[in-house]
């Protein structure tokens, strides 16, 4: 029977790795699914649409997996930190740092400026013209970094995954 001090990095593994799969989940979808169905919308619908969805996601089951992958990650790297340093400490390291910029990075200095600066737009009190133009200058920014979170986040959790098989198998 393994250990307590051998069985808590396996489940904060396990915890990191459901994370990881939230959250590069979240952006996958957004990518292949909400970001066509939005495109199909007029400028007022879309905005309105991405408003509504903007404050929606701010809840604390987005910064449970948000910000739980982004504390997890740095803790499931240091607890596989052994001399020499394994495959699973390096998986993790660069998982981690992909991660913090890519996911954690691109979403705070990329999306949320987008986002706060479309919360700010009143849309009830713009003309077809400058919502038009609005749309334009936030759409397809916000696509591009939403697009290179999502490649970052799948990234990350295959290097997880990959960690994840790299765990010693107990023999009989």
């Amino acid at each position: 029977m393994e250990s307590k001090e051998n069985i808590l990095p396996v489940i904060v593994l396990v915890l990191t790795a459901t994370m990881t799969a939230l959250v590069a989940g979240l952006f996958y979808s957004w990518s292949c699914s909400v970001i066509p169905g939005l495109s199909r919308l007029s400028d007022k619908s879309y905005i309105a649409s991405m408003q509504s969805i903007n404050k929606a996601i701010l809840n604390p089951v987005f910064f449970v997996s948000f910000v739980g992958t982004l504390v997890l990650l740095p803790i499931s790297t240091y607890q596989f930190y052994v001399r020499p340093l394994s495959i699973q400490f390096w998986l993790l390291a660069i998982a981690t740092l992909i991660y913090i910029i890519g996911v954690f990075g691109v979403t705070v200095f990329g999306n949320v400026p987008l986002n706060d600066q479309l919360a700010a737009f009143n849309l009830s009190s713009a003309g077809p013209t400058e919502i038009a133009a609005h749309r334009l200058q936030f759409e397809a920014a916000w696509n591009n970094f939403n697009t290179f979170r999502a490649i970052s986040a799948v990234s990350v959790l295959i290097l997880v995954i990959i960690s994840c098989t790299q765990m010693p198998v107990s023999g009989k």
